[in-house]
């Protein structure tokens, strides 16, 4: 069928060549680089919640962490981060916080937090928290003081318009039922703003007050060691405190009235100056802008503000009816151009507000799961930017069947949004079609650890139903398969931490109108590497005139690969990187 075949002892010594380089990092000479613990971490995303359950609650601990220290570390990942574990009447999993120095008692104490922290860091793993600032619980108590009284010193922690000004203009809510971002509070005859849940209402960042106490909340973290923030929702912290009239029909755009308003960089440039400057941290803010050149304004070194950008453009890309590679391609190409020579970005096609990936980007059937994630998985290792790695997806995690009709669903954002579609007359067998495609529980779903009951997650009842093929996909049977999707994520880490090529060297698209496969280069002085991701369910043939000169296979995701001197020959999600010698 094909022209020429490696032959399998041949695939098998080169596999060995690479195993024997892993101790000896391929570093470069180059003296211009700006070289930085963060740039070359591998980011892998815990969420709390799903990860491991100790006291038999069904909902995952710091104790659960703690236990499955060095499963982590055998990934090869080298930071953590971690999904708010703050006091919370968990209106949105965390998301609403009561308490910024205090510990959800679900998860555990700030002892248990301390004994994780020290756990991570004598295996050389950084943890990055989760920082919920632009709003908090209402629950928490500024608000309960701001909500009190119009003259509490508080009030004016938070955005309150008075009821005898009328009705405030209309703004608009992501997680609420009907839509509307202002929240009426009889107590003192006024309305306060909510862009997510009315259980979290948004900081008024205006007051100076507020930003010193968040300050000092930073700083408390950092003492205690922490080695990063990501600050959530971040983008949307400044807003215009005189409230004009957007525009009919503003809301399908939010984001441009929402994002980057005035005031936001100097709110960031005290923060570096006050925090992220007096310690070695990584800054990450949920969010990149609306244009480029705001993302840059974010994260370029001389603006003093954050360190990385993470943008939001790929992961919108997948939709029920599919997406096209060639915009895939585009989006990815498009960021990795503009952060050339300024500024770092962050790659990642997963997290805690996605569906899995393999079930969005690829695909999910038992033929085609464990190769498709494999290549996903390629793909996220090998482009330049900090990689961010979701929890179960170094096993190929998957939608989970169970998630049929909207009583299965947890999320505030699924229920209420079908409130609302209800409300609007919305066809909602449509909303319930992109819902079990698309819903955020998805990614919530708990961790699949063994074959045993409840996968090895809990004694108890777990808080969201587990996918029922955590039978075959799981830790304990994934890494007794030499080819599994986890051993071959292990690899693939391994290869990053090794070869600074695929940290800091260029990256190069090559044929882009190709319809299957995504081809790129990663040069760093005279180090190359050619990668090749088929992203379709048919073999793909690549040619190439120089193709004879990448002669080293570094990985590949199957056991053979099928190629001429000109070209190659590409199985259904088939990943390959190829070096030469």
């Amino acid at each position: 069928m094909y022209k020429s075949v490696f032959l399998m002892f041949i695939l098998l010594a080169t596999y060995s060549c690479a195993e024997s380089k892993k101790d000896n990092k391929t570093t470069t000479e180059t003296t211009n680089i700006d070289k930085k613990w963060w740039k070359e971490a591998i980011v892998y995303q815990i969420y709390p919640r799903s990860f491991q359950d100790t006291d038999g609650d069904g909902i995952g601990d710091l104790k659960g962490i703690i236990n499955r220290m060095d499963y982590i570390k055998s990934l090869g990942v080298t930071a953590v981060w971690l999904n708010p574990i703050y006091s919370s009447p968990n209106d949105d999993n965390g998301y609403d916080v009561s308490d910024y120095r205090n510990i959800m008692s679900d998860f555990g104490t700030m002892e248990d937090f301390d004994k994780m922290l020290s756990e991570m860091h004598s295996r050389d793993i950084k943890l990055v928290m989760d920082i919920v600032v632009n709003h908090s619980s209402d629950e928490h108590e500024w608000f309960k003081e701001s909500r009190s009284s119009r003259d509490n010193p508080y009030r004016d922690y938070y955005h309150w318009w008075p009821a005898e000004k009328g009705e405030p203009p209309y703004r608009y809510s992501l997680f609420d039922a009907e839509g509307n971002a202002w929240k009426y509070d009889k107590q003192t005859d006024s309305y306060y703003l909510h862009y997510f849940s009315q259980k979290q209402p948004d900081l008024n960042w205006e007051n100076p007050k507020v930003r010193q106490e968040v300050n000092d909340i930073l700083k408390f973290w950092a003492e205690k060691g922490v080695d990063g923030f990501r600050l959530d929702a971040f983008q949307f912290a400044a807003k215009d405190t005189t409230f004009p009239k957007f525009p009919d029909g503003f809301e399908k755009n939010f984001i441009q009235y929402y994002a980057m308003q005035d005031g936001l960089h100097k709110y960031l440039k005290e923060m570096n100056s006050e925090v992220f400057s007096k310690y070695d941290v990584m800054t990450v803010a949920e969010g990149a802008g609306r244009t480029l050149e705001e993302a840059h304004e974010l994260v370029d070194a001389d603006r003093n503000e954050i360190n990385m950008a993470y943008a939001f453009d790929a992961v919108d890309i997948p939709k029920a009816d599919g997406y096209d590679l060639a915009t895939f391609k585009e989006t990815f190409s498009k960021w990795d151009s503009a952060f050339t020579k300024k500024g770092w970005i962050s790659i990642f096609l997963s997290n805690h507000d996605q569906a899995r990936m393999v079930s969005r980007y690829a695909n999910d059937s038992l033929a085609y799961r464990a190769p498709s994630a494999k290549m996903l998985n390629t793909f996220i290792l090998s482009m330049r930017g900090t990689p961010y790695c979701y929890f179960g997806d170094e096993l190929g995690m998957t939608n989970n069947p169970k998630l049929k009709n909207i009583e299965d669903y947890k999320d505030i954002a699924a229920i209420n949004g079908f409130k609302k579609a209800k409300t609007n007359n919305e066809d909602l067998d449509e909303y319930m079609r992109n819902l079990r495609f698309g819903s955020r529980d998805h990614g919530r779903t708990p961790m699949q650890w063994d074959a045993s009951e409840n996968a090895g997650f809990t004694t108890g009842n777990p808080w969201l139903p587990l996918n029922p093929n955590y039978k075959s996909v799981n830790v304990n049977a994934e890494e007794q398969n030499e080819e599994s999707v986890l051993n071959h994520f292990k690899k693939m880490t391994a290869l990053r931490t090794n070869n600074d090529v695929l940290v800091y060297g260029d990256y190069k698209l090559i044929q882009k109108e190709h319809k299957q496969i995504y081809a790129f280069t990663r040069t760093l002085d005279k180090d190359e590497v050619l990668i090749l991701l088929n992203f379709s369910e048919n073999e793909a043939s690549f040619t190439l005139d120089n193709l004879a000169a990448y002669s080293e296979i570094k990985i590949n995701n199957y056991l053979e690969l099928a190629h001429t001197e000109s070209e190659i020959t590409l199985k259904p999600y088939q990943a390959v990187i190829l070096g030469k010698d």
